[in-house]
Protein backbone atom coordinates (compact mmCIF):
# COMPACT_ATOMS: atom_id res chain seq x y z
CA UNK A 1 0.00 0.00 0.00
CA UNK A 2 1.52 3.31 -1.09
CA UNK A 3 1.72 6.35 1.17
CA UNK A 4 -1.11 8.21 -0.66
CA UNK A 5 -3.33 5.16 -0.24
CA UNK A 6 -2.40 4.87 3.42
CA UNK A 7 -3.14 8.54 3.95
CA UNK A 8 -6.57 8.17 2.35
CA UNK A 9 -7.37 5.14 4.50
CA UNK A 10 -6.27 7.06 7.59
CA UNK A 11 -8.51 9.98 6.65
CA UNK A 12 -11.43 7.67 5.91
CA UNK A 13 -11.10 5.85 9.23
CA UNK A 14 -10.75 9.10 11.17
CA UNK A 15 -14.05 10.52 9.94
CA UNK A 16 -16.08 8.84 12.68
CA UNK A 17 -13.77 10.32 15.30
CA UNK A 18 -13.92 13.68 13.51
CA UNK A 19 -17.73 13.59 13.56
CA UNK A 20 -17.86 12.80 17.28
CA UNK A 21 -15.25 15.49 17.94
CA UNK A 22 -17.53 18.00 16.24
CA UNK A 23 -20.35 16.96 18.56
CA UNK A 24 -18.07 17.14 21.59
CA UNK A 25 -16.72 20.53 20.59
CA UNK A 26 -20.12 22.14 20.55
CA UNK A 27 -20.64 21.06 24.17
CA UNK A 28 -17.45 22.76 25.35
CA UNK A 29 -17.81 26.23 26.81
CA UNK A 30 -14.25 26.97 25.67
CA UNK A 31 -12.47 25.02 22.92
CA UNK A 32 -9.09 25.21 24.65
CA UNK A 33 -6.12 23.51 23.00
CA UNK A 34 -5.60 21.30 26.07
CA UNK A 35 -9.14 19.95 25.89
CA UNK A 36 -8.92 19.48 22.13
CA UNK A 37 -5.68 17.52 22.56
CA UNK A 38 -7.23 15.30 25.22
CA UNK A 39 -10.07 14.41 22.85
CA UNK A 40 -7.63 13.92 19.98
CA UNK A 41 -5.36 11.66 22.04
CA UNK A 42 -8.26 9.44 23.08
CA UNK A 43 -9.44 8.99 19.52
CA UNK A 44 -5.96 8.84 18.00
CA UNK A 45 -4.72 6.17 20.42
CA UNK A 46 -7.62 3.80 19.91
CA UNK A 47 -7.73 4.44 16.17
CA UNK A 48 -4.11 3.24 16.08
CA UNK A 49 -4.50 0.40 18.59
CA UNK A 50 -7.49 -1.29 16.95
CA UNK A 51 -5.82 -1.92 13.56
CA UNK A 52 -2.80 -3.34 15.39
CA UNK A 53 -5.02 -5.80 17.26
CA UNK A 54 -6.77 -6.82 14.04
CA UNK A 55 -3.45 -7.14 12.24
CA UNK A 56 -1.88 -9.34 14.91
CA UNK A 57 -4.93 -11.58 15.02
CA UNK A 58 -5.25 -11.99 11.25
CA UNK A 59 -1.51 -12.48 10.72
CA UNK A 60 -1.91 -15.96 12.17
CA UNK A 61 -4.13 -16.95 9.24
CA UNK A 62 -3.03 -14.88 6.26
CA UNK A 63 -0.85 -17.62 4.77
CA UNK A 64 -3.81 -20.03 4.73
CA UNK A 65 -6.06 -17.73 2.73
CA UNK A 66 -3.52 -15.81 0.66
CA UNK A 67 -5.44 -16.56 -2.56
CA UNK A 68 -8.42 -14.58 -1.24
CA UNK A 69 -6.63 -11.79 0.62
CA UNK A 70 -7.56 -8.98 -1.79
CA UNK A 71 -11.19 -10.07 -1.83
CA UNK A 72 -11.27 -10.03 1.97
CA UNK A 73 -9.71 -6.57 2.08
CA UNK A 74 -12.22 -5.33 -0.52
CA UNK A 75 -15.21 -6.76 1.36
CA UNK A 76 -14.12 -5.40 4.74
CA UNK A 77 -13.40 -1.90 3.44
CA UNK A 78 -16.65 -1.87 1.46
CA UNK A 79 -18.74 -2.96 4.45
CA UNK A 80 -17.22 -0.27 6.65
CA UNK A 81 -17.60 2.33 3.89
CA UNK A 82 -21.25 1.47 3.27
CA UNK A 83 -21.95 1.64 7.00
CA UNK A 84 -20.40 5.12 7.20
CA UNK A 85 -22.38 6.31 4.17
CA UNK A 86 -25.60 4.92 5.63
CA UNK A 87 -24.91 6.57 8.99
CA UNK A 88 -24.32 9.90 7.25
CA UNK A 89 -27.96 9.91 6.09
CA UNK A 90 -29.42 9.33 9.53
CA UNK A 91 -31.46 12.28 10.72
CA UNK A 92 -29.99 12.57 14.22
CA UNK A 93 -26.64 14.35 14.10
CA UNK A 94 -25.58 13.87 17.75
CA UNK A 95 -27.92 11.27 19.27
CA UNK A 96 -26.41 11.46 22.76
CA UNK A 97 -27.41 15.10 23.16
CA UNK A 98 -30.86 16.14 24.25
CA UNK A 99 -33.43 17.46 21.80
CA UNK A 100 -33.75 20.79 23.55
CA UNK A 101 -30.14 21.56 22.67
CA UNK A 102 -30.94 21.69 18.94
CA UNK A 103 -31.14 24.96 17.07
CA UNK A 104 -34.83 25.34 16.26
CA UNK A 105 -34.47 26.91 12.81
CA UNK A 106 -31.43 25.19 11.27
CA UNK A 107 -31.45 21.79 13.00
CA UNK A 108 -27.94 22.42 14.32
CA UNK A 109 -26.54 22.24 17.83
CA UNK A 110 -25.15 25.28 19.59
CA UNK A 111 -22.74 25.24 22.49
CA UNK A 112 -24.35 28.39 23.82
CA UNK A 113 -27.56 26.45 24.58
CA UNK A 114 -25.82 23.76 26.68
CA UNK A 115 -26.52 23.95 30.41
CA UNK A 116 -23.63 21.61 31.30
CA UNK A 117 -20.23 21.14 29.70
CA UNK A 118 -19.35 17.63 28.54
CA UNK A 119 -16.84 15.74 30.72
CA UNK A 120 -13.55 14.61 29.20
CA UNK A 121 -12.87 11.94 31.81
CA UNK A 122 -12.26 8.26 30.97
CA UNK A 123 -15.80 7.28 31.91
CA UNK A 124 -17.20 9.49 29.14
CA UNK A 125 -14.38 9.40 26.58
CA UNK A 126 -13.37 5.72 26.59
CA UNK A 127 -16.73 4.43 25.27
CA UNK A 128 -16.67 7.07 22.52
CA UNK A 129 -13.07 6.28 21.58
CA UNK A 130 -13.73 2.54 21.43
CA UNK A 131 -16.98 2.95 19.51
CA UNK A 132 -15.41 5.15 16.84
CA UNK A 133 -12.44 2.79 16.39
CA UNK A 134 -14.24 -0.56 16.06
CA UNK A 135 -14.23 -0.24 12.27
CA UNK A 136 -10.45 0.12 12.36
CA UNK A 137 -10.23 -3.35 13.91
CA UNK A 138 -11.59 -4.87 10.70
CA UNK A 139 -9.29 -2.71 8.60
CA UNK A 140 -6.37 -4.05 10.63
CA UNK A 141 -7.42 -7.53 9.49
CA UNK A 142 -7.24 -6.38 5.88
CA UNK A 143 -3.78 -4.89 6.55
CA UNK A 144 -2.53 -8.36 7.52
CA UNK A 145 -3.76 -9.82 4.24
CA UNK A 146 -2.18 -6.97 2.29
CA UNK A 147 1.07 -7.40 4.25
CA UNK A 148 1.53 -3.72 4.99
CA UNK A 149 4.25 -2.38 7.30
CA UNK A 150 2.02 -2.09 10.36
CA UNK A 151 4.05 0.24 12.63
CA UNK A 152 4.22 3.28 10.30
CA UNK A 153 0.67 2.47 9.23
CA UNK A 154 -0.86 2.69 12.69
CA UNK A 155 1.28 5.71 13.56
CA UNK A 156 -0.07 7.47 10.46
CA UNK A 157 -3.66 6.55 11.32
CA UNK A 158 -3.28 7.66 14.92
CA UNK A 159 -1.62 10.95 13.95
CA UNK A 160 -4.21 11.80 11.28
CA UNK A 161 -7.04 10.98 13.69
CA UNK A 162 -5.52 13.14 16.42
CA UNK A 163 -5.10 16.13 14.09
CA UNK A 164 -8.58 15.84 12.56
CA UNK A 165 -10.16 15.35 15.98
CA UNK A 166 -8.58 18.56 17.27
CA UNK A 167 -9.84 20.35 14.15
CA UNK A 168 -13.28 18.77 14.64
CA UNK A 169 -13.53 20.10 18.19
CA UNK A 170 -12.83 23.62 16.95
CA UNK A 171 -15.31 23.30 14.09
CA UNK A 172 -18.03 21.95 16.38
CA UNK A 173 -17.46 24.69 18.93
CA UNK A 174 -17.59 27.40 16.28
CA UNK A 175 -20.10 26.20 13.70
CA UNK A 176 -22.16 23.31 15.05
CA UNK A 177 -22.65 19.88 13.41
CA UNK A 178 -23.17 20.87 9.78
CA UNK A 179 -19.87 19.17 8.82
CA UNK A 180 -20.55 15.87 10.62
CA UNK A 181 -22.67 14.13 8.00
CA UNK A 182 -20.43 15.24 5.13
CA UNK A 183 -17.39 13.86 6.97
CA UNK A 184 -18.98 10.44 7.44
CA UNK A 185 -20.13 10.37 3.81
CA UNK A 186 -16.67 11.30 2.53
CA UNK A 187 -14.98 8.74 4.78
CA UNK A 188 -17.25 5.95 3.53
CA UNK A 189 -16.65 6.81 -0.11
CA UNK A 190 -12.87 6.91 0.42
CA UNK A 191 -12.79 3.44 2.00
CA UNK A 192 -14.93 1.92 -0.76
CA UNK A 193 -12.72 3.43 -3.46
CA UNK A 194 -9.58 2.08 -1.77
CA UNK A 195 -11.20 -1.36 -1.62
CA UNK A 196 -12.09 -1.19 -5.31
CA UNK A 197 -8.53 -0.18 -6.19
CA UNK A 198 -7.07 -3.10 -4.23
CA UNK A 199 -9.45 -5.56 -5.92
CA UNK A 200 -8.90 -4.05 -9.36
CA UNK A 201 -5.14 -4.38 -9.06
CA UNK A 202 -5.47 -7.99 -7.91
CA UNK A 203 -7.66 -8.84 -10.89
CA UNK A 204 -5.36 -6.97 -13.26
CA UNK A 205 -8.04 -4.51 -14.31
CA UNK A 206 -5.79 -1.54 -13.71
CA UNK A 207 -2.50 -0.60 -12.08
CA UNK A 208 -1.52 2.83 -10.78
Amino acid sequence: MSFPELLLVAIGLSMDAFAVSVCTGLKLKKAELRKSLIIGLYFGFFQAAMPLIGYLFASQFNQKIIAYDHWIAFVLLSIIGIKMIRDSFQKEACPNFSAEQKHSSEGLYSQHQCSEEVSLGPRQMLPLAVATSIDALAVGVSFAFLRVDIIPTILSIGSVTLILSVIGVKIGHSFGTRFKKNAELAGGIILILIGLKILGEHLGLFTF
